[in-house]
């Protein structure tokens, strides 16, 4: 379908993969499933949402942690250094330990700077800060997940599981959260009751802890967010809804936390999701100064089919660079070929990567 504007169609071109992207064209000069259309969305768009990372201060205790807590399994270790390395995460001198842990079929990266070492995260840090970012791990039970997490005596955020009432058309009946990991990185551990969410977290299982379904990172403007992951990357805008009331103060533990909440997804992997908090609007900036060996660092690893061309389309829109330029990877060990770190409007990192 298409609808004019000032002269020009916005057609709706359906790729090979199922994601719908926008693409502009002048009125007369090409048709809407015309297979230029989809070219350029299916090359200049997100093919997954590859995984998620964090940076560690201590690889064995937090390896223990995901594997003993939250029945993560770990695929793969290793250490790697060099000047590829360096201009990759944008510092000088770094040694680095990798980590990949899996859960269902979605994958954490955990990677400990050997060298040099960064800054922790700040304590007095709240659910409304920029530089928020969790996981959301889906359950078959929460209340057994709930038990397993006050057994191994984790770090509270939520006072308690909280229901989304009924009220909240979108998200009724889902249950949700709040705790830290070691380094106190926020995560989430999130029911879905039928009709919501993925279905493949209804399928019955014996497992307590099944998966990642999304990573969520708090956003200032939920328009400009959109107009980067949206617009400029061609991931898909899955849901939206607005959250409030008693439930959402207490699982963000932010006294009168309104949130408008958006949901985005790429053809394949984990979603992505907004937190923009209409109420408070008291959240710290994320720091100019930060680095990816600080332990507030989380990147979302995204999977192109052409680098060169998303890296181009990325600075003709002044999107920051963290690494200098795309840099060849001199083996496999991360799993990727070609890749570069950029921030977001909000300065959340992304790892964009050609395998």
């Amino acid at each position: 379908m298409s609808f004019k504007f000032q002269n020009v169609i916005f057609a709706i071109a359906i790729t090979a993969t199922g994601l719908a992207v926008q693409e502009p064209f002048l009125l007369g000069q090409i048709s809407a499933r015309s297979p230029f259309v989809i070219a350029q969305a299916e090359t200049n768009s997100i093919a997954a949402v590859d995984s998620v990372g964090i940076t560690v201060s201590d690889m064995d205790k937090t390896i223990q942690f995901y594997s003993e807590v939250l029945a993560f399994q770990k695929i793969s270790d290793v250490e790697v250094l060099g000047s590829e390395y360096e201009r990759l995460q944008g510092l000088f001198g770094v040694r680095l330990r990798v980590v990949k842990m899996r859960l269902g079929e979605e994958i954490l990266e955990l990677t400990e700077y050997l060298t040099p070492k960064g800054r922790a995260i700040p304590v007095d840090s709240r659910s409304n800060d920029r530089w928020f970012q969790h996981i959301a791990i889906a359950v078959s039970d929460m209340d057994k997940a709930y038990e397993i997490l006050r057994k191994y005596k984790v770090q509270y955020s939520s006072t308690a599981p909280q229901r989304i009432p009924d009220s909240n058309k979108a998200a009724a009946g889902i249950r949700a959260f709040y705790f830290k990991d070691p380094d106190g990185h926020n995560l989430e551990i999130i029911y879905f009751p039928a009709g919501k969410g993925d279905p493949k977290w209804q399928k019955g299982s014996s497992q307590v802890f099944l998966g990642i379904d999304h990573t969520a990172i708090v956003v200032s403007n939920t328009d400009a967010s959109l107009r980067f992951y949206r617009d400029l990357l061609g991931l898909r805008l899955a849901g939206e809804s607005e959250n409030f009331g008693n439930e959402q103060e207490h699982l963000n533990n932010v006294f009168g936390a309104k949130l408008k909440i958006s949901g985005l997804r790429a053809p394949s992997g984990l979603g992505i999701e907004f937190l923009d908090y209409l109420a408070p609007s008291d959240g710290k900036p994320y720091p100019t100064d930060a680095r990816p060996n600080d332990l507030w660092h989380w990147q979302t690893t995204l999977v192109v089919t052409d680098i060169d061309a998303i890296a181009k389309k990325m600075r003709t829109n002044r999107t920051v660079f963290i690494s200098p330029d795309t840099v060849e990877m001199p083996s496999r060990s991360l799993g990727f070929k070609r890749g570069f770190l950029v921030r977001d409007p909000d300065g959340h990192a992304l790892r964009i990567v050609e395998k």
